[in-house]
């Protein structure tokens, strides 16, 4: 991928490289005329503001959509996560207004904010030895003049830098009681990273990225003193992101970087079931590739792909993981065809991969359709679909009503997907009829009504099978309301596809965005 941007070139016809390249989205609205930038979003439900790098303008590619970014246009798709554990283990606990990065418009009453320094006061004096109390004191006070340093950029900026130092204090004291109140550090942390979002972006100062590394230290301190708090370690990665990105493709970049994916590998083993982490993590290893030496790059993009397709598995409408898959599938398809092709015919063809990449950032646009990022993108990728399809492909299948018939039986045929079935393409007939008022005529295909239907409404569900009564492949389980329908890939990769392509269609359809697939595909 160049650049760390998901976009590609094309033979037969599709956009050359010059001409079109999606990259990943960042949560901050690309242009369309970029390419396409692959979209992080950070923890669950909150999400962290994107902040995405300066790129010459270049109608080449799609743009890259990542919620890991700070300031997003639309809504901030990335936020940092609040601890709600251990609550009542914290003085600084009781009764709270906690901030959260996704309440960048989030004020607080004056009665909420005194009413908790009161019990603040209000509390006993701390155990901690005066030293340990001296160098936490210290530590609050460096702190607390890089906080005091932000004045923000406008009156709505000023407003809430005055809360953030208000809450910055308040941890400041609950810390200099209580130096292993973890709560307390997870929270602060989070206050300097709202802080440095808060930095005025025509600043040429380095308040920001110190504002960064001090909530970096805290979140450090915070797990370190409770190791199961993965939304520490999931904001943690999201700063460090912010970090690397200030650093450009330098080798102290790539370092970055991969603290980063390592830290959102802790917070997917302790929450496995944040889609916004995985997708975060894509992102994160999709940059990571952007810097190392090629020969370990196809590794990590492969990664990058497994994260943003497990992110999509548990969140099918998941509309940045989808389309963040169609870029990094456009740039690998963009590398491949760069370096000669695969020389494993085993391994995906760069067209294959094209119309692939061409699937998801047409789901993506399906399912948020004035999202402009999308429109863009699609213009680009359009044509590498198999039109008037949106998915094409072989399967082996039993005869039609037969799905117990012995193996001999199942013959490997053609299937098409598009918004309204998965149908088996058996030709009886081929035959022309005039398709205008000037003549011209078209081949149709007139297909067996034995053939293997399956309207995409009467989908229950899809999943991979490993059935011992099917062929050997990659088993593909279909359960319709009419009774369960077994399919069998050519490749376990082959299967991935299928079962996306699937799940997507009845998730559009399921939101009701069939229409605009169908206008998608059928122009």
């Amino acid at each position: 991928m160049s650049e760390m941007t998901q976009e590609i070139q094309l033979q037969n016809g599709l956009p050359s490289q010059s001409e079109a390249h999606p990259e990943p989205i960042s949560e901050v609205e690309s242009h369309p005329e970029q390419p396409p930038e692959p979209e992080a979003q950070p923890g669950s439900e909150p999400e962290t503001k994107p902040e995405e790098e300066s790129k010459p303008e270049d109608e080449s590619k799609p743009e890259v959509v990542t919620d890991m970014d700070p300031k997003p246009k639309e809504n901030k798709e990335s936020s940092i996560q609040l601890n709600d554990a251990a609550k009542s283990a914290s003085t600084d606990q009781i009764a709270r207004p906690e901030l959260r990065k996704d309440e960048g418009n989030r004020t607080f009453t004056m009665r909420e904010l005194l009413s908790e320094l009161k019990s603040d006061e209000g509390d006993a004096g701390s155990p901690y030895s005066q030293e340990s109390t001296h160098q936490q004191s210290y530590q609050n006070n460096a702190a607390m003049e890089l906080i005091n340093s932000v004045t923000g950029g406008d009156e709505e900026g000023r407003s809430r830098q005055r809360i953030l130092v208000y809450a910055a204090r308040r941890y400041a004291t609950a810390l200099e009681r209580n130096p292993e109140d973890y709560d307390a550090l997870y929270n602060w942390a989070l206050v300097l990273q709202e802080s440095a979002d808060n930095v005025s972006p025509d600043s040429t100062s380095s308040s920001k990225d110190a504002l960064l590394e001090e909530a970096c230290n805290k979140y450090d301190e915070a797990t370190r003193l409770c190791p199961t708090l993965h939304d520490a370690f999931y904001n943690w990665a999201i700063a460090i992101s912010d970090r690397a990105k200030m650093r450009g493709r330098t080798k102290e970049a790539e370092e970055l970087w991969k603290q980063a994916t390592k830290n959102y590998e802790k917070a997917v083993q302790l929450n496995w079931n944040s889609p916004q982490a995985l997708n975060n993590w894509g992102l994160a290893l999709q940059e990571l590739s952007a810097i190392v030496p090629a020969r370990e790059k196809q590794k990590i993009v492969r990664t990058a792909i497994s994260k943003f397709r497990a992110a999509i598995q548990l969140q099918f409408d998941f509309h940045r993981a989808i389309y963040n898959l169609g870029t990094v599938l456009y740039g690998l398809a963009e590398d491949t065809l760069r370096t000669g092709g695969s020389t494993n015919p085993k391994e995906v063809s760069p067209n294959e991969l094209y119309s692939q990449s061409a699937i998801y950032i047409a789901a993506a646009h399906a399912l948020k359709p004035n999202y402009s990022v999308y429109s863009s993108a699609l213009r680009l990728v359009r044509s590498m679909l198999p039109l008037p399809h949106l998915k094409d492909g072989y399967l082996t299948a039993p005869p039609a009503g037969n799905m117990i018939a012995p193996h001999s039986d199942w013959k490997r045929t053609e299937f098409f997907l598009n918004h309204e079935v998965l149908q088996q393409v058996i030709r009886v007939e081929q035959k022309q009829v005039s398709r205008s008022l000037s003549g011209r005529t078209a081949d149709v295909a007139i297909f067996d009504k034995r053939a293997i239907r399956i309207d995409i409404p009467e989908i229950v569900s899809v999943s991979a099978c490993a059935d011992l009564t099917l062929p050997p492949g990659a088993g593909l389980c279909i359960d319709t309301t009419r009774g369960p329908v077994f399919l069998v890939a050519d490749s376990w990769e082959s299967l991935d596809g299928w079962l996306d392509a699937i799940r997507l269609v009845y998730t559009i359809y399921a939101r009701g965005k069939t229409d605009v697939l169908a206008g998608i595909i059928t122009g």
